[in-house]
């Protein structure tokens, strides 16, 4: 199994094509045959690094989102 782990780790996927991948399963929308090019190429370790900041994105926007809507009064 860690030989598993060490061969999905050394992938030469780029990090742009893996937030590209993070940022469509945040919509929840991906082709099967994108998908299992994503699987094969992309490095996992990538993967979570992106997803932490694509989650922190999210939520700083929500945050600023939010501040801007009770700031402008339409919340009243």
């Amino acid at each position: 199994m860690s030989s598993d782990l060490k061969e999905a780790s050394q992938r030469q996927g780029s990090f742009l094509q893996t937030m590209k991948a993070v940022a469509w399963s945040f919509f929840g929308v991906r082709k099967s045959s994108d998908y299992a090019q994503d699987v094969a190429k992309i490095n996992p370790i990538h993967v979570i690094v992106a997803g932490v900041i694509a989650a922190i994105v999210f939520v700083v926007g929500l945050v600023l989102l939010i501040q801007w809507v009770v700031s402008s009064g339409v919340a009243r």
